[in-house]
């Protein structure tokens, strides 16, 4: 089971470095619920936010709700990790 789940995350990590929302999103999807990985709020907030930025509803409605569980200092964390992939990616 974990052979997926790993399989699935290098698939979306490999979307997301096109910028592709829907991977994105997922990959916020994964780091926020632990699937195949340890759960990671500010690594799910930096994908839900590039999501979001790239139109997606479900991405900003996740965001939200993640970010009522984190503090202020995880949430500019994960914001700088945002900017960071961007100027990376863009």
């Amino acid at each position: 089971m974990a052979r997926v789940e790993l399989d699935d995350l290098k698939r979306f990590e490999l979307a997301a470095e096109k910028g592709t929302s829907g991977a994105l999103y997922n990959l916020g999807l994964i780091f926020s619920v632990g699937k195949g990985v340890e759960p990671d709020f500010v690594t799910a907030h930096k994908w839900f936010n590039l999501a979001a930025m790239r139109g997606s509803v479900e991405a900003k409605a996740q965001r939200k709700e993640l970010a009522n569980m984190m503090s202020p200092a995880e949430i500019a964390e994960a914001q700088r990790q945002a900017r960071e992939w961007m100027a990376c990616h863009a």
